[in-house]
């Protein structure tokens, strides 16, 4: 029989490790060990009771059919009314795609708008899924450097020494994982200068764009530069700012061809996003805010606890903007981001996100989308830890 051989494409796909480290601790906690989960990216509060009653209501109305591929009339419509109102925009119902969450969005874009061939400028430290989803869609990631100093924020000049006349596009993602870093006015300006003098592609990827932490302010490059509008995807998701994780609700807005492609490759895939799921994000989308408002409060009192915690231990951890993540530099350790989270799981019960999945081999992801009781005790486990190492 002939050797069966993998795709050449899935060479540099391996799984999220991100989604690994969280079935393990999950795993570790099922065994009834007391293990510390800080590797959650997903808020741990419950979905708004508005949004869990559509989705109970459709099921009890058999509003469990098909929908249109794209999603439905009135979420779409719900969408590009919240994005415009957000960002002063003028999107049209038609240019907007619902996914199976914003990853599927973001998969739906490369998968459109790249080929073999092209280069996508990912800046670093990344999300894990960026750079297999370009090589996915044949394409090649191209790898620029932000600085802990400044902030994590974009660096026009690196940015332009990386451009080359295979450049396609370049991926923003503010606020960020897993830098929690917000980019400002300034920073966006020049990249948007820099995608309008080469035409490239700009997919902006807002997801976490309602948990932002006063005095740090969430700007979008279409809001710095509305004229990039007819060569910009914008991706988002009520899965960060509703707490609907599991409901897999995301999506897309751009020009209109681009999002009809997009809507062609969806429907050769997955078709449709649930319905019930797209019910529940119209609630949540249109109902009241209250919810939102009172997660982000409280995820910027445990920010604040985790971050000044880490720092007091030494471990240098830059304060994020938005999100929910710390960016804990542990270069002090004088070892591999993967080593030391591997002796913390071992050695004292807590689960972290390694950097190097992110492209850092210096840094260790901690989410503080968790309990400050799990917070308190996570740095008090990790004072001992360093005491005795």
């Amino acid at each position: 029989m002939k050797a069966i051989t993998l795709a050449e494409r899935l060479r540099h796909v391996e799984g999220s490790p991100t989604l690994a480290l969280a079935a393990k601790a999950k795993a570790l906690a099922k065994a009834g060990k007391p293990v510390l989960d800080f590797t959650a990216g997903e808020p741990d509060f419950p979905t708004p009771p508005e949004a869990k009653q559509a989705g109970i209501d459709a099921i009890q109305r058999n509003q469990t059919k098909y929908t249109p591929v794209a999603g439905t009339p009135e979420l779409r419509a719900a969408i590009a009314q919240t994005v415009n109102r957000q960002l002063g925009t003028a999107y049209q119902p038609a240019q907007t795609l619902v996914s199976c969450g914003a990853k599927h969005s973001l998969f739906n874009v490369f998968q459109a708008l790249c080929q073999e061939g092209d280069e996508v400028i990912i800046l670093t430290p990344y999300w894990v899924s960026y750079p297999p989803l370009v090589h996915l869609a044949g394409a090649t990631p191209v790898l620029v450097d932000t600085r802990e100093a400044d902030g994590f924020q974009p660096d026009a000049n690196a940015i332009r020494r990386a451009v080359t006349g295979a450049t396609k596009a370049i991926v923003l993602n503010s606020p960020g994982n897993p830098t929690g870093a917000v980019y400002g006015e300034e920073q966006l300006r020049d990249v948007a200068r820099i995608a309008s003098e080469h035409g490239l592609v700009v997919i902006t990827d807002e997801i976490y764009d309602q948990l932002v932490y006063a005095p740090a302010k969430h700007r979008s490059v279409l809001q710095v530069a509305p004229e990039l509008r007819d060569q910009t995807v914008l991706v988002g998701g009520v899965s960060k700012t509703y707490s609907m994780t599991g409901w897999r609700i995301g999506y897309a807005l751009g020009p209109q061809p681009w999002i009809e492609a997009m809507t062609n490759v969806q429907s050769h895939s997955t078709s449709n996003p649930a319905s019930i799921s797209q019910h529940a994000a119209l609630a949540a989308l249109t109902g009241p805010q209250g919810a939102v408002d009172e997660m982000r409060r409280a995820f910027q009192q445990r920010r604040d606890r985790l971050v000044g915690g880490l720092n007091q231990l030494g471990l240098s951890c830059t304060m994020p903007g938005g999100a929910f993540y710390a960016w804990c530099n542990i270069s002090r350790l004088k070892q591999p981001a993967a080593d030391v989270a591997a002796r913390w799981i071992d050695d004292a019960m807590i689960v972290t996100v390694p950097g190097e999945g992110f492209g850092s081999s210096t840094h260790v992801r901690f989410s503080f989308a968790v309990s400050m009781e799990t917070i308190d005790e996570g740095l008090k486990r990790l004072t001992q830890w360093m005491a005795k190492r």
